[in-house]
């Protein structure tokens, strides 16, 4: 078993700064990850970070932009804590010798971005996530911290307290994809979940073939709450052949959409007549689809992102990475013809619940980055805000974990404080097949002391293993994930029905069933893809689930997320955050009032437009 006092799990944009944090502090800190750090998702980001650095912005605008794009449903502690802390941070990533764009003065070049009053994204060309993620990278190396790369953590080591907000987190249970050996890793002071996104959960994504939501299964299945899972952002610009993102700093430079009749239609067809192409992402999708869905697309598929007035010059400048991605993948040259884009899943506005420091539920368990929800997002992420948040809440979480002292949290965890319970209707009966009604934390021990509570836990988890591994026939995973994304990407989408909703549910279940009989047929004990591959189909099957059930329960329209149904904001009755708890293997659902109450004023709901 190793031990180390904090345990960062993941190596992305907000494990990398949650390590860097913690270790600031003194602590003896760790990264475990299944990809090398500088292979991790936050690398795929191109757009920039959203920070108030210009005379004639400022945060209380910054704060106001991002309520507004989260359709008031963000909570406004976690808001200003972002928009506060978002300059002073990304000063800090040019000193540690980020290379961002400059202008002909000197100062570093910030661009227009959807959703924002003030040309406030900051970017490095159109490879802002790449430049973060070997800038943070350099200072892990710097500082020596420890990497277990290419371990991957599949459980958490937990107590097996009756209620989860008893409960303390003392490590994580990891596989060695060199040896296959299944190791325990202890944490003396705390686990930072920092797993990234969950895209694999569709079939159209600009998501890594990796984000499969590892850390939201684990903490869901550990008794941490999801929160606003419902909310998932489809990005209106994605490559239609591989779902590969071509960046909104197209847009914000000033490329435009046209549909097949010639039209601009954001303008045209009045879907945001101020502000058009740069309208926020949801609005952008809705409108790309209803123009396809209503025959004014090319190919039934897709419409046009142009760019070609901007001039080589400048698209070479700044979007070169673009050019690249749109000839290898759509075989178009952006410098000679427009683009097809068409919408993909992007980004998981929902997670596992926090509160402004990363904490969870659970004691001695944080969550920071795509993969919590604390809610900077609400139902809707403005362009320009992931990164901020990764380097904001990743740093206040590695902070926390590592012992600082730091202001209590305004925003509560777990069925405490302000809550009512909630009631769904369910064509079938959702969680896992065999529970019991006694079933408590995934993993969870009935021991107390910290390093038996691992040792204990890494022991369920070899079992686990070896009957996967033992187990001659059945059926493959690779049948069961694609039914699960089959059932998202059609039922699930930009667009729901109600009774879509729950005939997902229904093809969830029985993905559900299937996995009890699933096998790995790889049966070599080191670099076994094959058995990485099925432990993250469960976690699908559980967080396809989570949004569908959110979803179905939610009877409004709100940001990203649209009922045919209920097409109208309601916010007499929806002002407030769907949660769903896993406790007793049934999920239960539940709700907390939306925190409208800012540092120095109350944001009060109007309607949205652009």
């Amino acid at each position: 078993m190793r031990a180390h006092d904090v345990i960062v799990v993941g190596a992305g944009g907000a494990g990398l700064r949650a390590a860097i944090a913690a270790e600031e502090e003194g602590a003896d800190v760790a990264i475990v990850s299944k990809l090398h750090p500088v292979r991790s998702h936050t690398g795929a980001a191109e757009g920039g970070i959203n920070a108030a650095l210009r005379e004639g912005d400022s945060w209380e605008d910054h704060a106001y932009d991002t309520m507004k794009g989260s359709d008031y449903l963000g909570d406004a502690p976690a808001i200003e804590t972002l928009t506060q802390d978002s300059p002073e941070d990304t000063v800090r990533l040019e000193h540690w010798g980020m290379a961002f764009s400059r202008d002909d003065d000197g100062r570093v070049s910030q661009r227009p971005f959807g959703g924002l009053s003030f040309p406030r994204t900051t970017y490095a060309g159109a490879e802002t996530g790449h430049q973060l993620l070997h800038t943070m990278y350099e200072q892990l190396v710097k500082r020596g911290v420890q990497v277990y790369d290419e371990w991957y953590v599949t459980r958490l080591a937990v107590t097996d307290d009756p209620e989860p907000t008893e409960r303390t987190c003392h490590g994580v249970v990891g596989y060695d994809i060199e040896t296959g050996t299944v190791e325990g890793f202890h944490a003396r002071q705390g686990v930072v979940l920092a797993t990234g996104g969950l895209g694999q959960v569709y079939d159209h994504t600009t998501n890594a073939v990796a984000n499969t939501g590892d850390g939201y299964a684990m903490a869901y299945r550990a008794g941490v709450p999801l929160e606003d899972m419902e909310f998932v952002q489809f990005h209106p610009t994605t490559l239609p052949s591989t779902g590969v993102l071509i960046t909104e700093g197209v847009r914000g430079e000033g490329g435009v959409l046209y549909n097949s009749e010639g039209e601009r239609f954001m303008y045209e067809r009045g879907y945001a007549n101020n502000d058009g192409e740069l309208a926020s992402r949801d609005v952008v999708s809705r409108a790309e689809l209803t123009e396809i869905d209503e025959g004014r697309g090319f190919e039934d598929d897709h419409v046009l992102l142009d760019m070609r007035h901007l001039g080589e010059e400048r698209i070479l400048d700044r979007l070169e990475n673009i050019v690249h991605l749109s000839e290898d993948f759509e075989g178009v040259d952006p410098l000679e013809k427009p683009v097809p884009v068409k919408p993909g899943q992007h980004y998981e506005m929902g997670g596992i619940e926090t509160d402004e420091n990363g904490e969870t539920a659970v004691e001695g368990l944080y969550a920071a980055g795509e993969c919590a929800c604390v809610s900077v997002h609400g139902s809707n992420r403005l362009g320009g805000n992931a990164l901020p948040e990764l380097i904001v809440f990743g740093k206040r979480a590695g902070h926390h974990a590592a012992g600082r002292d730091m202001k209590a949290a305004e925003i509560e965890t777990g069925q405490r404080g302000e809550y009512e319970t909630g009631r769904l209707d369910t064509p079938v009966t959702p969680g896992a097949v065999d529970a019991t009604g006694d079933v408590a934390a995934d993993g969870g021990v009935a021991v107390e002391e910290p390093a038996a509570v691992v040792e204990a836990t890494v022991r369920e988890e070899r079992d686990r293993v070896e009957r996967l591994l033992e187990k001659d026939d059945g059926v493959d995973h690779a049948e069961i994930r694609q039914q699960i994304r089959t059932a998202m990407t059609e039922y699930v989408n930009v667009f729901r029905k109600e009774e879509g909703l729950k005939e997902a549910l229904r093809e969830i279940r029985e993905a559900r069933e299937l996995y009890q009989d699933v096998t790995v047929e790889d049966p070599s004990r080191t670099f076994n893809t094959d058995l990485i591959h099925t432990v993250e189909t469960r976690n699908l099957i559980d967080l396809a689930e989570a949004i569908t059930l959110g979803a179905l329960a939610r009877e409004e329209s709100r940001g990203a997320h649209w009922r045919a149904e209920h097409q109208k904001r309601r916010d007499e009755e929806w002002l407030k955050h769907t949660l769903l708890s896993w406790d007793d293997g049934t999920p239960e659902i539940w709700y907390r009032p939306v925190i409208l109450d800012g540092e120095d004023k109350e944001y009060e709901p109007t309607a949205r437009s652009y």
